[in-house]
């Protein structure tokens, strides 16, 4: 009898400590998503939700009043489209304003230059002679004080690339190389955009100062136009006139937009999908990012319709202010960051509107739930989407949830042409293509009921002290 007692004792120690059974989506819920993903290709709702946004706010940069009009506007459209809780949650930041701007060639060879000022650039005029930078890592090898009483030109070319690797060096030039640019004793910044287009539309984007710097006029021009100055300083020295009125103009509180499909049995889970609604000013922000608050909205809307709600709930998000420095997603992990547990994935769509290509999934313990991952992406397969277990990363806005431990999912727009509209005024409803449109709303309707229909989770867990990013 007491080997018995030992033994029954031994079973249940092994059970308590026995690893959890991994997280798999029961077959049911896979017919089920085979269903939405055929309605989802035959649906127009993600194009109907990107054509009233781009069509009836426009243009929303963070702070302004299309900024307001727009958080209304999501307010209505999330019930419109049958989201069961609809609310919003603030989110403060500093307000930028660019009111005009102009550029000019001085002396023999005078002509205009297509230019916009770079988000977060000061006001003021500057006249001084142009020094060229091939890249960012030039400009940082000039001697200090060699740019004193000029202007730097950095001239990097972009290269396209289906996941838009390029963006990383030519985002760079922006953020960083107006600050490098003062050190060196420049009065002013001018780049070739960040883009890889060939129009003469200049790609805006926000710039940061380091601190103890004083802050000169910085501005992007247009591919055609760095062409244009690069020939130009080939034959000589060259000066150019920088005028921009811009600035900051005090602090302003505009709010994420949020709307959830109520879950059936776990109803405090959530699976989290979204895009943001802000955009910059010279476009009316299609790609980016209507598209994802098209795709994301939709997709809540097709489980919506469901006659048997999934098993956790479906919150999608329009984040505020990305574009200024992930001000949305920040807010919304300070809020929700303690809750991780309940957070089962998150995903979000803000690479423009190309079709989907690959599938992953990532976490702090990604290790139970890499079957649930196969059979989602076993799911996507018929829309011509990969599985790529050895690649991905959150979106921007995802990013921040995803710092503290949150997992994310990496749906993988084909951003080959993405650079030629990002952050300019190119960037409009007659880019997007309905039917990749489509093909993303099935994607992300497939993912998001198969996530949260889950029998288990995807590994969200608190990241320890000092654990790496």
């Amino acid at each position: 009898m007491r080997r018995l007692s030992l033994l029954v004792l031994a079973l249940a120690a092994h059970t308590a400590f026995a690893a959890p059974a991994p997280t798999r989506i029961p077959d049911d819920a896979l017919r089920t998503a085979a269903v939405l993903r055929e309605q989802a290709l035959a649906d127009d709702t993600g194009w109907k939700v990107v054509e009233s946004l781009t069509t009836e706010i426009g243009p929303r940069i963070a702070g302004s009043e299309a900024d307001a009009r727009a958080v209304a506007w999501a307010q209505a459209k999330f019930r419109e489209l049958g989201f069961d809780r609809v609310w919003t949650e603030p989110v403060s930041f500093p307000k930028w304003e660019r009111r005009s701007e102009k550029a000019e060639v001085l002396g023999t060879h005078a002509q205009p230059l297509a230019i916009t000022a770079l988000g977060g650039s000061p006001g003021g005029t500057v006249e001084a002679e142009v020094v060229r930078f091939a890249d960012l890592a030039a400009l940082q090898a000039a001697p200090a004080g060699s740019l004193a009483g000029k202007i730097a030109f950095v001239d990097y070319q972009m290269i396209a690339a289906r996941d838009g690797r390029g963006y990383g060096p030519g985002g760079a030039v922006r953020s960083r190389g107006p600050s490098e640019a003062i050190r060196k004793g420049a009065i002013g910044f001018v780049m070739r955009s960040a883009g890889t287009d060939s129009h003469r539309v200049p790609h805006t984007g926000i710039t940061r100062y380091d601190e103890g710097l004083t802050p000169v006029p910085s501005a992007a021009l247009s591919v055609p136009d760095a062409n244009q100055l690069a020939r130009l300083v080939a034959r000589g020295p060259v000066r150019i006139r920088l005028a921009l009125d811009c600035g900051w103009d005090g602090e302003y509180t505009s709010h994420n937009v949020i709307g959830e499909i109520t879950g059936r049995s776990l109803p405090k889970e959530v699976v989290v999908i979204g895009g943001h609604l802000d955009s910059w000013d010279l476009g009316t922000g299609a790609v980016d990012d209507a598209a994802g608050v098209g795709i994301t909205m939709a997709a809540g809307h097709l489980i919506g319709k469901l006659k048997r709600a999934p098993k956790r709930s479906i919150r999608v998000v329009a984040f505020a202010n990305e574009e200024q420095g992930l001000y949305g997603g920040r807010a919304y992990a300070d809020k929700y960051g303690d809750d991780l547990k309940l957070h089962q994935i998150a995903a979000e769509s803000d690479f423009g509107a190309g079709r989907i290509y690959a599938f992953n999934t990532g976490s702090p313990a990604p290790e139970g739930s890499r079957e649930a991952t196969r059979q989602i992406a076993g799911a996507l397969a018929p829309l011509g989407i990969e599985y790529a277990p050895t690649q991905g990363g959150p979106g921007p806005d995802i990013g921040p949830i995803a710092a503290k431990g949150g997992a994310w999912a990496w749906l993988a727009q084909d951003g080959s042409d993405y650079f030629d509209l990002h952050h300019t005024a190119d960037d409009t409803l007659d880019k997007i293509d309905p039917q990749a449109l489509a093909q993303n709303v099935a994607a992300y309707t497939v993912f998001a009921y198969l996530a949260a229909e889950a029998e288990g989770d995807f590994g969200s867990r608190p990241k320890e002290a000092g654990a790496g990013k």
